[in-house]
């Protein structure tokens, strides 16, 4: 028997087979094979065609099937994991109005601003934990403001991963975690933000029908089980933004531990059971995947735009034949680059710097003494005191790592950045065999009922290595922080 996994994210749609009796994976599959393209007509946006996700996950799904020898007809449960805050408006046909306008959109930044002063700042954070911010119901008060034509079609708003559900089942959902990352639930009620809707003026009957994230909350159709070479009736039975499912999947559903990864954009996600706030909204704090009325655990995330995007963009760059070739220069340098620092902000407003735009940079660069190896370390190393940089704010909510998680993918790969964040943050660092669309997979099944426990779900889950924060290193990054703050607060100023 098996579950499958499916994981949305900006650049790719990654799909995995999850063998539930062994809890080892049969195989996955990534379309593209390149990178899913971002539409940026103005400065600021970011959009991406819901039609190009589907088509993506179709593609996935139908080469993992054949890869893997797995029959459709044995897949017992379907899982869905997303890039979180984007949104997708679609009429009663179930057609999509306009390209989705996806998390690193900054377009909506001072309509939220202007939401949160009007429906009133203490109000708000107490009830939803967050300002409105950039966030999924601020870009669709944009669409309202900016697109009447559009916004009077639209017959219900989701989430990526809710229309990603909606190909596969016909029926439209969210739900409350979903709700919350597009800070539209309200925590001291239990129930969808209303008080924030109606200062915004949307009705919420353009909100879902809600559904857990785990248990059975619809079921493939026929027609997309003819198209995908499944059988109709399969279960979708768990759903979640990348992020808490990402935690999910390192299986870290309870407080003491942070999961973080450094994908197109980088995240520390720490699970609490304080319903807390930063009052400046650096960091954000929503429903976790196992989050309920009689359970408080609450993610705390950190999310830094610019990390493996700006990796990618330096691989473009300098015609580097592979990211395992950028790795090995960067280890011939010593730490600190020869003082050459990187500042990672070149992917939109910064969360954990106020929603400024903060501009990508590099600092001290000295043509006779750097290379490629110094500026391939100088960004994995810049892209490490990110981290830093925002795991200090975690600390003044109250959320301290001491260990973190990863899968041993992306920067993980890199032992420069690995070592790095161990160094400049003090924390045990464990990467463990799996990813977002195996965590989701996982889900689908534990929510199926698969698996009995939570405990039986991570039972096989294998740790496959380890770093420790190095003395010898620690005070050479500490020197190179405490540059790197200075640079950072240059690079802001007005």
């Amino acid at each position: 028997m098996y579950s499958l996994g499916i994981d949305l994210g900006s650049s790719s749609v990654k799909v995995s087979i999850l063998n539930i009796d062994t809890g080892k994976s049969e195989g996955s599959s990534t379309f593209p094979k390149t990178e899913m393209e971002i539409i940026a007509p103005h400065k600021g946006w970011a959009e991406q065609h819901p039609q190009i996700w589907w088509e993506n996950t179709c593609l996935a799904i139908r080469e993992v099937l054949k890869k893997s020898k797995v029959s459709g007809n044995n897949i017992a449960a379907i899982g869905i994991a997303y890039q979180m805050h984007g949104l997708v408006v679609v009429d009663k046909n179930l057609e999509t109005l306009r390209p989705s306008i996806i998390w690193c959109d900054s377009r909506a930044v001072e309509t939220g601003e202007r939401l949160f002063e009007k429906a009133g700042k203490t109000r708000t954070l107490a009830s939803l934990l967050n300002s409105p911010g950039n966030f999924t119901l601020s870009k669709l008060l944009w669409v309202q403001e900016n697109e009447p034509g559009v916004f009077g079609k639209i017959y219900k708003f989701m989430l990526p991963g809710d229309y990603i559900a909606m190909k596969l089942s016909g029926e439209i959902q969210t739900t409350p975690s979903g709700l919350s990352e597009g800070i539209m639930w309200d925590f001291a009620n239990d129930e969808p933000a209303e008080f924030l809707f109606d200062e915004a003026g949307i009705d919420t009957d353009l909100i879902p029908a809600i559904t857990p994230n785990f248990g059975i909350q619809s079921r493939l159709c026929g027609r997309a089980a003819s198209d995908l070479g499944l059988a109709p009736g399969i279960p979708i039975a768990y759903r979640a933004g990348d992020q808490p499912n990402n935690a999910f999947a390192l299986g870290l559903l309870n407080p003491g531990e942070a999961a973080a990864n450094a994908g197109t954009s980088g995240v520390v996600y720490g699970v609490s059971e304080q319903v807390k706030f930063d009052p400046m909204s650096r960091v954000n704090t929503f429903a976790h995947v196992n989050h309920h009325s009689r359970q408080i655990r609450m993610g705390v995330l950190l999310c830094i735009n610019g990390t493996g995007i700006a990796n990618s963009w330096l691989r473009r760059l300098t015609g580097a034949a592979s990211f395992e070739a950028m790795n090995e220069a960067a280890w011939q340098v010593p730490p600190g680059s020869g003082d050459l620092l990187f500042l990672p902000f070149g992917n939109g407003a910064e969360r954990m710097l106020g929603n400024r735009f903060a501009s990508a940079g590099l600092c001290n660069l000295d043509f006779t003494r750097h290379g490629q190896g110094h500026v391939y370390r100088a960004v994995q190393e810049g892209i490490a005191c990110a981290f830093k940089y925002g795991m200090d704010i975690m600390h003044e909510t109250g959320v301290d790592v001491n260990v973190i998680r990863a899968g041993k993918a992306n920067l993980f790969h890199s032992e420069v950045f690995t070592q790095s964040l161990s160094a400049l943050t003090g924390a045990e660092i464990h990467l463990f065999d799996t990813d977002g669309s195996l965590g989701a997979a996982r889900g689908a099944a534990l929510g199926a009922g698969l698996y009995s426990s939570e405990e039986e779900c991570f039972s096989v889950l294998q740790r496959i290595r380890s770093f420790t924060p190095s003395c010898q290193k620690t005070n050479r990054y500490n020197e190179l922080y405490e540059q790197w703050k200075l640079a950072l607060q240059k690079s802001i100023e007005p």
